[in-house]
């Protein structure tokens, strides 16, 4: 039987057979699936930006805030004073860290400007002047940051390099921000107070009839007990009728032994 006999359905119904349509079948190349050959000589171009700076970089003009050299000194005591604190046993330095100290003291005391506030130096500046390494450097400063101890500004310049607008990253601007926006950071609580005879002041003296008993039992003259209680009874009160009286009792008592 071809495709176009006729079919015969149930009802004795003839209806021509529908004609099968042949598929036709095309050979891909295997040429993708193969391998590349190296090429001496030639490397790819890799896709690269017009201009590669860091997001967030700025053409402006950064103002910088002058910081004098004693708060500078007095932050940097307090950050010493906080890592000392939060260092826990077992570990090697504190909360901040060596590299975050030695950070922190480069920007204090070797490119603070305390006049106009600049500090802008570079991560190569910072490690020559630290001993430390590059990616020390930029761990230790993220760190400072994070803790609110510093805050930075990415800078950029816009420049024209044969004909064509390019960028150029400059160094980053730094501020250091005072204690009170540390993060975490808390004053020590100190309740001892010093003696008073370490600031100066005078101790109070024990009322004269004490001296006068003293005096007594060091085995002193009546008449010393008697001056000691007249300088006393200058007093209205009862405190100084005793002395008055203890006093008038030492002289006739010396008087009796002469």
């Amino acid at each position: 039987m071809s495709n176009a006999d006729p079919q015969i359905t149930r009802k004795g119904e003839q209806r021509p057979r529908p004609e099968t349509r042949r598929r036709s079948f095309h050979a891909r190349p295997l040429t993708h699936s193969l391998p590349s050959l190296p090429i001496p000589g030639y490397q790819p171009e890799r896709a690269r930006a017009s201009y590669t700076v860091w997001s967030g970089s700025t053409t402006d003009e950064v103002r910088f805030v002058p910081v004098s050299k004693k708060s500078a000194r007095v932050w940097y005591q307090k950050a010493r004073a906080w890592d000392r604190r939060t260092k826990e046993r077992g570990r090697h330095g504190g909360g901040l860290g060596m590299p975050a100290m030695a950070v922190l003291h480069c920007f204090h005391f070797d490119f603070l400007n305390f006049a106009s506030g600049r500090l802008d130096p570079s991560y190569e500046g910072i490690a020559k002047k630290t001993g430390l390494a590059r990616s020390t450097v930029a761990l230790a400063i993220a760190k400072l940051k994070r803790l609110g101890i510093i805050n930075w500004a990415r800078r950029c310049a816009h420049e024209y390099v044969c004909g064509t607008f390019t960028l150029r990253q400059r160094t980053n601007a730094y501020a250091i921000l005072p204690p009170s926006q540390w993060r975490g950071f808390t004053e020590p609580v100190d309740d001892a107070r010093p003696w008073p005879e370490a600031t100066g002041a005078t101790p109070p003296l024990p009322p004269l009839i004490v001296l006068a008993q003293a005096a007594e039992c060091d085995g002193a003259p009546r008449s010393r007990q008697a001056w000691l209680l007249d300088a006393d009874s200058g007093d209205s009160s009862t405190y100084g009728l005793l002395a008055r009286t203890l006093a008038a009792f030492a002289r006739s008592v010396d008087g009796q032994k002469e």
